[in-house]
């Protein structure tokens, strides 16, 4: 867990803040005009008590035969219906631009997010919970319109309505809009305080025990069949169990304290409002205020309040949705494991000659270095086994291959090009790899046999499962091609899924191919079909 979003939130909402606002920018016209709308409709707000008290002076001094009196009571009016009915035309063209705003902000997120997670190293994948990924994006996203909706159209008229009212009112009475001023600060500094140092270090682990529920969730539902072959799914249900009550701990810890920040605010209102009032009829006891004056007082006063009210529940909003978002921010901030060089060029392997020059490579800090000044060549054409003990750097000399990783020194040539140098794209789309444990998408036949070449015709598809020895299973199949074949191939037996990999890789015509012990864990008739589709696919490729 990340130490700093439990220490330092101030760190975590600047760094939302700051994803935010990139994104913000990216549509400036359509944010200015959020924000000139959410003004005029509040600015309405600020002026409707001023008016309510001319009424109320009108009613009171004179009555409705009065032409003086009943024109000014008419004028109060009007400006009333004015000002509200001006209020709704200005938040409805709040309301439609930040919809098209925060739509276009979460696709935008949502794109952005899935372009770095696809790009993240291997070793990042490894590590991470694909459930837990996809509830920090999905989780994120939501909190974003929830930030939206909380800053644009709640948060910045409460800070209107308190300067206009505190402005407006000290144009009457000094005193009575310092004591606004006052109280409005102290309020809104204790509910950011109370926010911000209590409340949202415990959101912030309950947090990270829900993205660790979710990827708890995923990692035995993908896993169901394990789970099933060893009859372990009451341990199973253990072991979630102690996550859901830690994750229920956390989350009762969070709303206790959430629930506490709103009575302490509410207290904090009533003294404002004490403080308000009392000065108002302090007023009206001296000769200094009229029954309109009353009425224009307490009405700012309880929209005020309404709005300052609301400001607690804003605020803590805004907490619920740095600390939602704070996960996402933090995977867009992660660099990609290995990045293009800028002006790397595209890679034409012709013949699929591969060059180890004095290659140094080690895991992080490891020692000693699994590769120490290694050279090795490749013809193209070639057929190359490597035979070793685990951990003898076979695999390892495949990733290198296909540039996983980045050598410490050294080069690797391909084709006379280092690999160094150019897209990762290119190099990897010309590498065709049939795995011991093939992974395929839970789509058509047809889609994942033209995986590597998504244009191919149902002609070439065929083809190709003709040469891995597929087509036989799969013309038995009601839906044929078109069958979907389950969450990474599960409806397919592992002989099943071999060959639809080896049609992928007959499909892609790579000019290297890469066989990583698939034929180890088949049974005998598979593997016999299985030898011979990779016999042809051999044909002319380096491998």
């Amino acid at each position: 867990m990340n130490r700093s979003h439990i220490h330092l939130p101030g760190g975590a909402f600047r760094d939302v803040f700051a994803f935010t606002t990139r994104h913000w920018a990216r549509q400036p016209a359509r944010l200015a005009l959020i924000m000139a709308a959410v003004f005029a409709a509040t600015l309405a707000d600020v002026l409707a008590p001023l008016y309510s008290g001319w009424l109320v002076d009108a009613v009171a001094h004179g009555v409705a035969s009065e032409a003086i009196a009943w024109d000014a009571a008419l004028a109060g009016f009007s400006m009333l219906i004015a000002l509200a009915l001006g209020a709704i035309v200005m938040r409805q063209v709040a309301f439609i631009g930040i919809i098209h705003l925060t739509s276009k902000m979460m696709a935008d997120i949502s794109s952005d997010a899935f372009h770095r997670v696809q790009r993240l190293s291997t070793d990042w994948h490894a590590n991470s919970f694909a459930g837990s990924t996809v509830r920090k994006i999905t989780r994120g996203m939501w909190a974003l319109a929830l930030l939206n909706d909380t800053i644009l159209v709640a948060l910045f008229p409460s800070l209107i309505m308190l300067v206009g009212s505190t402005i407006l009112l000290g144009w009457y009475w000094g005193t009575m809009g310092l004591i606004i001023a006052c109280g409005s600060l102290v309020y809104a500094t204790l509910t950011i305080a109370l926010s911000l140092g209590y409340v949202a270090p415990a959101a912030s682990l309950a947090n990270s025990w829900d993205t660790r529920l979710g990827g708890s969730l995923a990692d035995a539902i993908s896993c169901n069949a394990v789970v099933k072959s060893f009859g372990t799914e009451v341990r199973e249900d253990d072991r979630l169990a102690k996550i859901i009550a830690k994750w229920r701990h956390r989350t009762r810890r969070t709303w206790v304290r959430e629930t506490i920040n709103g009575t302490t605010q509410g207290i904090t209102l009533l003294a404002l409002r004490a403080a308000v009032i009392g000065y108002a009829l302090l007023l009206w006891s001296r000769g200094r205020a009229t029954p309109g004056d009353i009425a224009f007082v307490l009405t700012s006063f309880f929209v005020l309040q309404g709005y300052l009210r609301d400001v607690g529940m804003y605020v803590r909003n805004v907490q619920r949705s740095v600390n939602d978002m704070e996960e996402l921010v933090e995977i867009q901030s992660q660099p990609f494991g290995i990045a293009d060089h800028p002006g790397a060029k595209s890679i034409r392997i012709t013949n699929g000659r591969i060059d180890f020059e004095n290659v140094h490579f080690q895991y992080g800090n490891h020692r000693p270095p699994l590769y120490n000044n290694f050279s090795v060549s490749i013809k193209a054409g070639e057929r190359v086994g490597l035979v070793g003990p685990s951990g003898s750097g076979k695999t390892t000399f495949v990733k290198l291959t296909q540039r996983f990783y980045d050598v410490s020194s050294g080069r690797i040539l391909i084709d006379g090009e280092d690999i160094s140098k150019v897209t990762q794209a290119s190099l990897r789309s010309q590498i065709a790899i049939v795995q011991q444990e093939p992974i395929l998408f839970h789509r058509s036949l047809a889609e994942n046999i033209a995986y590597g070449r998504p244009g191919a015709s149902q002609a070439e598809i065929e083809e190709a499962a003709r040469l891995a020895s597929a087509s036989e299973f799969i013309a038995r199949l009601p839906k044929g091609y078109g069958t979907l074949v389950g969450e990474r191939g599960m409806k397919l037996s592992g002989g099943e899924r071999q060959r639809v990999a080896i049609a992928r890789a007959f499909l892609a015509n790579a000019p290297i191919l890469i066989l990583d012990e698939a034929t180890s864990s088949l049974d005998s008739e598979s593997e016999v079909l299985i030898q011979n589709a990779m016999e042809r696919l051999m044909v002319g490729r380096t491998t």
